[in-house]
């Protein structure tokens, strides 16, 4: 291959990864909009799955269909029932003709171990998500699974 070819591929590699970092950031600013659909008071999240650059899932956290839209206990602790954005969005995927094999989920907060055995169990190959939780089992459990995870903060500049 000629010094010019060569140059060229290696271009392109870095345009690849610096495209793929712009999509990742945009995404993960969707999903930030996405989680102020949530009415939870505590923490909104917001989860978006992408597919073959096609946005095939979305969720935010919230409770179940057709129960009140109050997330919250009295004392400010979230209820047993309220799903996290990333089981709204892998269940969505359910219920539709789409399936997540390979895909990435956009989140604004690290995975729960409950949520990110859903992750590995569908299929998803990627995580990219804004935030730490204050736990980090569901990210050890994904990286032992094979699934590449990568923090992605937002800055608000």
């Amino acid at each position: 291959m000629c010094g010019y070819m060569y140059l060229c591929v290696i271009f392109q590699c870095f345009s690849m990864s610096d495209k793929q970092r712009q999509l990742d950031r945009r995404y993960l600013q969707m999903a930030t909009i996405w989680a102020e659909n949530s009415y939870c008071q505590r923490r909104k999240v917001g989860a978006l799955v992408v597919k073959d650059s096609m946005i095939i899932s979305d969720g935010y956290n919230g409770t179940p269909t057709g129960f009140e839209n109050v997330c919250e206990d009295e004392n400010n602790v979230s209820k047993p029932y309220v799903l996290h954005a990333e089981a709204n969005a892998i269940t969505k995927l359910a219920r539709s003709n789409n399936n997540s094999d390979g895909a990435t989920i956009y989140i604004t907060a690290s995975p729960c171990i409950e949520c990110a055995k859903l992750i590995i169990q569908s299929g998803i190959k990627r995580v990219v998500y804004s935030e730490n939780y204050r736990l980090t089992d569901g990210i050890d459990l994904l990286r032992r699974a094979g699934v590449e995870v990568q923090l992605l903060p937002l800055t608000t500049t």
